[in-house]
């Protein structure tokens, strides 16, 4: 006998199917015909469900109706440049999938998966990442002004050339993640782990660092001017291009070593273990 919660499991993975077999079909079609299959799961189909018929109906324009696509599973989904803009996916299965030039604007992703993801030039603006996991995904240029990403895993995340202005990312491990040329001005870091961070040429002007832990942390050329409580970033690696916010610049000089003509190391650099951590 089909449980309640196993029911609602497969509505979710079947939500998912039709929004990608038929995108264009208004989204209550979408959720109509999913829950009417799944009443049926113990039986034998004989004939699709009347529901279905209602998926070939295109969305009509201006409907602010979106799919609620929660837990669904998209693992592996091409999904280059859909709109899936407000829509809900919170809790789904991302992992692997193309979402590359994609409209996530406003986009609820809260605790979903997208290890691995691609989401290079997709938009994210304001979209809410909070508890998602990104281990290992490709934001190369993604927009992410103003989203969500608290709590967020961002561990070996590539984020070059990302707009994180003004991003929210409270207590997310971005240890060992890629923010080479980031425009992280205005975000709020506080808690943050960036421990081995690639900083190399970011610009962290007026970000929130309370509490961040930057250790070993390339900084590079990066801008912290005006940034907000920065602790001295143990192992943290700068040159004569890096910008230190008023009240730190002198006590890195003293306490920096240089290591090749040109690139300093601060010194220090013991860090505890976040690599099996959730945070």
């Amino acid at each position: 006998m089909v449980t309640d919660s196993e029911r609602a499991q497969h509505a979710a993975r079947l939500r998912g199917l039709l929004y990608l077999a038929c995108p264009d079909a208004p989204a209550p079609a979408i959720t109509a015909t999913a829950e009417a299959i799944t009443r049926r799961a113990e039986t034998r189909p004989e004939k699709p469900v009347p529901q279905a018929a209602a998926l070939k109906q295109p969305s009509s324009t201006g409907s602010r109706t979106r799919p609620d696509l929660s837990d669904a599973d998209l693992s592996g989904a091409y999904l280059s440049g859909a709109d899936l803009s407000r829509v809900r996916l919170i809790r789904a299965n991302l992992t692997g999938a193309y979402l590359t030039g994609a409209d996530l604007t406003s986009t609820g992703l809260t605790g979903a998966d997208l290890s691995g993801a691609n989401l290079t030039d997709a938009n994210l603006f304001g979209a809410y990442l909070s508890d998602a996991y990104l281990s290992g995904a490709n934001l190369t240029d993604a927009d992410l002004t103003g989203a969500y990403l608290s709590d967020a895993d961002l561990t070996g995340a590539d984020l070059s050339g990302a707009n994180l202005t003004g991003a929210y990312l409270i207590g997310a491990n971005l240890t060992g993640a890629d923010l080479t040329g980031a425009d992280l001005t205005r975000a709020y870091l506080t808690r943050a782990y960036l421990a081995d961070a690639e900083l190399t040429r970011a610009n962290l002007t007026r970000a929130n660092l309370i509490g961040a832990d930057l250790t070993r942390a390339n900084l590079t050329g990066a801008n912290l001017t005006d940034v907000r409580s920065m602790r001295l970033p143990p192992g943290a690696i700068w040159d004569s291009l890096t910008r230190w916010p008023a009240d730190l610049a002198s006590v890195v000089i003293e306490q920096s070593d240089e290591v090749t003509p040109g690139v300093y190391q601060v010194r220090g650099g013991h860090s505890p273990d976040r690599s099996t951590a959730r945070v």
